[in-house]
């Protein structure tokens, strides 16, 4: 075998490993904006976790805040409200779920979906579990002495107690508790 035949071999097999090379460079910049564009976006990102200031929040009334692109309620309930919700037997609800991200696996009594022990503060995501219309605060017909209370999903009519649970209308779950924790006079959520 000559020098020169030897020579060639390597010239073929550097074609070979160039050109695979080259191949898999151009797939890969081919490929990388399709994986890229799965990643959140920076201002997604950005609001993953946010703080909201409820030192202002009265009794009786309600904050919205927009998370992730959502609206979250953020309700701090009377007592008559904390009873009222209380006081709702498990077995009664079409969704005996909690829904809650800080308490996985709870079913959904009152006491599972508020954020604090004494039941004043609820927090949840505003979005009705049927077609995801935002539900109207005040405007539920679910309190036990008949008063206007909870949530209503004018879209399709859904109703939710005052705990934000499902009591009549086609959505199938109770509205959805997201992670959320207090911070002093703030509220943490994500």
């Amino acid at each position: 075998m000559s020098h020169a035949e030897d020579h060639e071999g390597t010239r073929r097999d550097f074609l070979y490993y160039a050109t695979a090379g080259a191949g898999a460079v151009t797939a890969g910049a081919a490929v990388w904006p399709l994986v890229n564009q799965m990643n959140p976006s920076a201002d997604v990102s950005a609001l993953s976790s946010i703080r909201v200031d409820v030192s202002g929040v009265e009794v009786g009334t309600q904050l919205t805040v927009k998370w992730l692109g959502k609206p979250v309620f953020i309700r701090r309930r009377t007592p008559a409200e904390i009873e009222d919700a209380r006081s709702v037997a498990i077995e009664d609800l079409p969704d005996p779920k909690a829904e809650n991200a800080n308490k996985p696996g709870a079913d959904a009594a009152d006491e599972n979906r508020t954020l604090d022990e004494a039941g004043e503060w609820l927090v949840m995501i505003g979005v009705c579990t049927h077609l995801g219309c935002v539900p109207l605060g005040n405007a539920g017909d679910y309190t036990l002495d008949g008063n206007v209370g909870g949530w209503f999903c004018p879209c399709h009519g859904s109703h939710y107690d005052t705990a934000g649970r499902i009591r009549k209308g086609p959505a199938p779950r109770n509205l959805d508790i997201p992670v959320a924790a207090f911070d002093g006079d703030e509220l943490v959520l994500g």
